[in-house]
């Protein structure tokens, strides 16, 4: 790969996912792409890159997902769903009294253990959430993983990392040597194709956004604009999560820590949300929870 090569990759990386790559990894990009290269029957990087300024918009799907880190497991960093239990839920479960109903959405929620972790958070609640309508959106770039999470099949290996073994019993089914989420938990989650990048406005506002360990690939600027953008899908009194290595300050003032609780985060001006109107023609919850990466 000649550096010019690499230069259009890095460029292009960057306008179609975000992803910000350092002068040196071009490694990464050759590790990655020389497979998906030879797969598609070209001869190598060069004629990778020739066939993307091209156009080939199917040879772009494939790029950026090979390029996309769909790193995951459930309850990952375990303190995010510490805080969904301890006090996320209870706060909102006297915010939201009257309305009854709560939406949570997991951006880049990748092959889905995020978005579960959530709905098995909100279902062992129990009989404090009966009546409760809980919508949760799952979002990411990639089709093929969200492929997966929507199926709700898992390896040995993949339910051993974090999940405790009382909900592997609970909510799982063996299949083979595999395991799948119950019919009831999978019910729970809305999977849709979304680019960060993109507007999501669509999506309308929540009360938990969950958006974790995707927005370290990015710059600053987008990393900005992100979390502005963010602030307009979230309801006043809600809730931001990000990973263990995020933060907001020092990029906006659209949100602040909650103190003595890493990772969490509340949008600044109560006002701008809270009086947002519903989304118009915005699709029925998919389950109402009577006792959900």
């Amino acid at each position: 790969m000649t550096p010019t090569e690499y230069e259009y990759l890095r460029k292009f990386l960057r306008d179609h996912s975000g992803l910000d790559l350092s002068a040196d990894k071009q490694y990464l990009i050759e590790s990655r792409l020389l497979p998906l290269a030879r797969k598609a029957g070209l001869s190598g990087i060069g004629e990778l890159v020739q066939k993307l300024q091209g156009g080939s918009s199917a040879l772009v799907t494939s790029v950026v997902e090979a390029m996309t880190t769909n790193e995951t497991f459930f309850y990952r960093d375990k303190i995010p769903f510490d805080h969904l239990r301890e006090t996320i839920l209870p706060g909102l479960l006297q915010a939201r009294a009257a309305r009854r109903s709560l939406r949570i959405w997991s951006a880049a929620s990748s092959t889905g253990q995020e978005p579960y972790s959530i709905a098995m958070c909100v279902k062992e609640m129990g009989a404090a959430l009966t009546g409760w309508r809980v919508e949760i959106i799952a979002t990411d770039l990639s089709q093929e993983v969200l492929e997966k999470a929507k199926a709700g099949i898992y390896s040995q290996f993949e339910v051993q990392r974090g999940l405790p073994i009382q909900h592997l019993m609970k909510y799982f089914t063996q299949v083979g040597e595999l395991w799948q989420l119950n019919a009831d938990i999978r019910a729970m989650v809305q999977f849709r194709q979304l680019n960060l990048l993109q507007d999501f406005s669509h999506l309308g506002t929540f009360d938990v956004i969950f958006c974790r360990n995707v927005l370290i690939y990015f710059d600053q600027d987008t990393k900005i604009n992100i979390f502005n953008r963010l602030a307009r899908q979230i309801e006043g009194d809600g809730f931001l999560v990000l990973g263990a290595a995020e933060t907001v300050v020092g990029l906006t003032d659209t949100f602040r820590p909650i103190p003595d609780r890493r990772g969490l985060y509340k949008p600044n001006d109560p006002r701008a949300a809270a009086t947002k109107p519903a989304l118009a023609g915005a699709a029925p919850p998919r389950m109402a929870v009577l006792a959900g990466r």
